[in-house]
């Protein structure tokens, strides 16, 4: 298995927004999402907008899982931060370390910047991986508004 990333393209917008109805649909993602909202994402990540960035993980022609990167500010950290926001990879696919992969491609990518990520507490083999990669947990009550 040869996995190289690269940025996503027009071409695999439908492979990317299945494979978000899966991660959006699976018990490490709080919400469920929605066809808009997938759609809406994988626009945003090709319209060449600043704060986020779309990439996928290509085993020969296949593509076998994507993530989605967006930059923000942290004035607790006082710089630049750069969230993994999805990172997906096909159930075959898992334990090959492809996230470490992408998560050194950004951490060379983006070198002077705070990497953040959220994830689920009972996703244990990604928070093993994170805290492998050495990140380390914050003990935060995340809240959204989302103006509903």
């Amino acid at each position: 298995m040869n996995i190289t990333i690269r940025n996503m393209q027009i071409d695999d917008s439908a492979t990317v927004i299945s494979m978000m109805r899966e991660f959006y649909g699976s018990p490490v993602v709080i919400t469920n999402g929605s066809e808009e909202i997938f759609a809406a994402n994988v626009a945003n990540c090709l319209s060449g907008l600043t704060c986020a960035e779309g990439f996928v993980f290509v085993d020969g022609d296949k593509i076998v899982g994507y993530a989605i990167t967006a930059r923000s500010y942290s004035t607790e950290f006082g710089g630049e931060c750069i969230w993994l926001e999805d990172i997906f990879i096909a159930a075959e696919y898992r334990g090959h370390g492809i996230g470490s992969q992408f998560v050194r491609y950004v951490k060379a990518r983006h070198p002077d910047k705070i990497l953040r990520l959220e994830t689920e507490s009972e996703n244990v083999a990604a928070v093993n991986l994170y805290k492998r990669l050495g990140f380390k947990e914050l003990p935060y009550l995340e809240m959204v508004c989302t103006g509903d």
